[in-house]
């Protein structure tokens, strides 16, 4: 059976759980070594504990300059430069326009706009010709559920970006795309409403055209599509993971 990414070397970043822990363990399976980051120590040391030695943990906050310089110390002290890398470091949370603060919106497109930008300006001087960005979308990048806005707002501007590095990075063999799964069953999700988590996700469940939730490894797999040579020729795509839901 093929190893689609034997002897290459990768970055997940928001790894310690979910669809980032789920897109390593796919990644080393497939032969790579792979970089993870999380901002909290325990679960990315877990995190690092379950995938063994083809990874490297280094805690990073996406959005801080300083926490960059020293993981893209540790890859380029490596020497084996870059082939994949999955910007999936984000989140979100609900919030009506009433209630909005600016504080609110610094932390929104910190988490998801700003740390996407920094992590994949850093990441391309150490990419190969012949390497793959994927960033995490969502199906909320085209808005419409109330109190999200922020985090709409903050996947839809990652949407356009992908687009325009599609064009940029294109001259140098780097492809980009985005991931855009529908409700996903991880922590996170279920941390929107942590009163009433089993309830949020039923409704979500039901609200899929599938009938189900997606599960992180179904996303892992359509990222591994997308960083591996089976996607050669695709680049400013959004390729859903969703059951259908941006589609009802």
């Amino acid at each position: 059976m093929t190893a689609w990414l034997a002897g290459k070397t990768a970055l997940v970043t928001g790894a310690s759980t979910g669809i980032g822990l789920a897109v390593a363990t796919r990644f080393v399976q497939e032969g790579a070594h792979v970089f993870i980051t999380g901002r909290r120590q325990g679960p990315l040391d877990d995190a690092a504990a379950t995938l063994g030695d083809q990874v490297t943990a280094v805690r990073a906050d996406a959005a801080s300059p300083d926490d960059l310089d020293e993981l893209f110390g540790q890859i380029t002290a490596r020497g084996q430069g870059l082939d994949a890398v999955h910007v999936n470091a984000g989140g979100g949370t609900y919030k009506p326009l009433s209630e909005v603060t600016p504080d609110d919106i610094d932390q929104a497109f910190a988490a998801n706009v700003r740390g996407a930008i920094l992590t994949v300006q850093k990441a391309v001087p150490l990419m190969r010709a012949g390497g793959s960005v994927v960033l995490t979308g969502s199906t909320q990048a085209d808005g419409g559920q109330a109190a999200f806005g922020l985090y709409s707002a903050s996947k839809a501007a990652l949407r356009t970006l992908t687009r325009t590095w599609a064009v940029e990075l294109a001259p140098k063999g780097i492809r980009v795309n985005d991931v855009t799964p529908g409700p996903t069953e991880t922590p996170g999700l279920a941390g929107l409403a942590p009163e009433n988590s089993a309830e949020l996700l039923r409704a979500l469940a039901a609200s899929v055209p599938l009938g189900r939730l997606i599960t992180p490894e179904e996303v892992a797999s359509a990222v591994l599509f997308l960083v591996s040579d089976m996607s050669s020729a695709t680049t400013g795509s959004e390729l859903f993971v969703d059951g259908g839901d941006a589609h009802s």
